[in-house]
């Protein structure tokens, strides 16, 4: 079977929108599934309706994984992108050949041919996901490095070559698209590429510049993205009649959050070619949107289904008295909190219960109890706190969840990785950080309520002391007490009688 290029695109007749020939106008550090699945996308999309007209050229940010380039490469930047969900109760699915990437390079070995492309009067957009790591400052990065080690000080080399070519000309700084999964990332990001100029002693006409002549956009971006299907390629690529060493698949949904001027919807014309990206002076309500209904969703739910006997989100929502506790606390307690318009939030909403059931995606409970402390403190205890604020009383599904996450966090004997705990006979693994593992293994003796008051109270764990709140350590107390004599499932189903009552 021949390999995936332009060529054999024409031999198997393909009839899709096919990019050849552009200028390269946008540079793309990470080669990662999740900015081909997300990102490339996009500008494939307005390329094809919008007539954005512009190759993305590709950088590895770290010195390993030569072998997706060389794929990337191998193929003419060309690559597969599946999409597949349910929408409104059906599965959905589309194929996509994505043509706007040119090329992939490495700055390790390829220092200058990378650093060239700064010279480059086209290039525009600078995109990035690093991970969450990637945006750190690094006093170790040297300005002769070939490149820097950091993605900040790599990205402050370029711009500065940018800057000796271009001068403060106008128009020729960069829009950055920060993508990493941190707070303010665009700013971040900026404020990392000033230390560095600073520290390096770059001319005061190059800060100057970084600040005037180049916008450092905070994103908010959403999309599963669940990369390349190990068990199903070879069937999609006899199905394609190609191989496609790096094929990308994620979920039919995608929403991207854009905090920029009013003019750079004009440079980026999402908004032309119909696609979900909002470009808006203030991205933080929609992150608060993701955060408290999705993320903070999941957390609420997936430990006491897990519990219950669950192992994934999708058969969670098979279950009827689990999927009406996790709508109940979306549209209840969590919604009735947050500031966008209310219609916005209820479609949000019914989008997340459409992932949840995606048939393609397998989101197994015990891969997003990772970490649950941080994750209930930041994606759940806001909703919390805004319920009683608003409504001078606590709400029953929130409350319920804190229960979970004590019972979940019951281990029996510590393990190198983790804790154990145990679902009746079964073994789990409980991953967090190292002291808060101690702490509950420390207490795992405990009686209810002295276990209630201890975790409560832990400001390590909250920010604050929770106990404070009237009346949460008594009624987590008897949630918890349900769940050691009755079961997990037993607390959902008196969640939804008392719901009733």
């Amino acid at each position: 079977m021949k390999k995936l290029s332009y060529q054999t695109l024409k031999e198997v007749n393909y009839g899709g929108y096919l990019l050849e020939q552009a200028p390269e106008r946008v540079l793309q550090f990470g080669e990662g599934n999740f900015l081909r699945a997300f990102t490339d996308y996009f500008i494939d999309v307005i390329n094809e309706k919008a007539g954005f007209q512009s190759k993305v050229v590709v950088v590895q940010p770290i010195a390993g994984g030569d072998k997706i380039r060389e794929f990337i490469n191998q193929q003419e930047g060309l690559y597969t992108l599946i999409l597949r969900g349910n929408e409104n109760g059906r599965k959905v699915s589309e194929t996509r050949v994505i043509s706007c990437v040119s090329r992939c390079l490495n700055p390790y070995s390829q220092y200058d041919t990378y650093m060239a492309c700064a010279d480059n009067p086209d290039l525009r957009f600078i995109v990035c996901n690093t991970t969450e790591a990637g945006i750190q400052y690094d006093p170790g990065c040297q300005f002769s490095d070939r490149p820097a080690g950091s993605y900040p000080a790599k990205l402050t080399q370029f711009l500065y070559a940018r800057f000796q070519k271009f001068g403060a000309q106008k128009g020729k700084g960069f829009i950055i698209l920060a993508c990493e999964l941190i707070d303010d990332n665009g700013k971040e990001l900026e404020k990392c590429v000033l230390q560095y100029a600073r520290q390096w002693q770059l001319p005061s006409e190059f800060i100057d510049w970084i600040q005037t002549e180049n916008v450092f956009c905070s994103t908010l971006v959403d999309r599963i993205v669940t990369g390349y299907p190990h068990k199903e390629a070879d069937q999609i690529c006899e199905n394609l009649r190609y191989q496609d060493n790096v094929l990308d698949t994620g979920e039919i949904f995608a929403f991207w959050v854009i905090e920029g001027p009013e003019w750079l919807k004009r440079e980026l014309p999402f908004a032309e070619a119909g696609l979900p990206v909002l470009i808006t002076a203030d991205h933080k309500p929609y992150k608060q949107r993701k955060v408290r209904i999705l993320n903070g969703a999941h957390t609420s739910m997936v430990l006491g289904a897990y519990l219950a006997g669950q192992n994934i989100v999708r058969d969670c929502m098979q279950d009827p008295v689990i999927r009406e506790f996790m709508e109940r606390t979306i549209y209840d307690e969590i919604i009735p909190t947050l500031s966008l318009p209310e219609k916005e939030l209820v479609d949000f909403a019914k989008a997340v219960t459409d992932r949840f059931e995606n048939p393609f995606i397998d989101h197994a409970l015990l891969s997003i109890s990772l970490n649950s402390t941080a994750k209930w403190k930041a994606r759940v205890l806001p909703s919390l706190k805004g319920y009683v604020d608003k409504f001078g009383r606590l709400p029953i599904r929130i409350t319920a969840s804190l229960a979970f996450y004590l019972a979940f966090y019951h281990g029996v004997r510590q393990a190198e990785n983790g804790l154990i705990g145990l679902r009746g006979t079964e073994e789990y693994l409980i991953q967090d950080d190292r002291s808060i593992l101690d702490f509950y293994y420390h207490h795992k003796d405990r009686d209810v309520l002295t276990l209630v008051q201890a975790a409560l109270a832990n400001s390590d764990f909250w920010g604050e002391d929770l106990t404070k709140i009237k009346g949460l350590a008594e009624e987590v107390g008897r949630n918890l007490q349900v769940i050691k004599e009755q079961g997990a499932y037993q607390l959902l189903l008196q969640c939804r009688d008392r719901a009733a009552d």
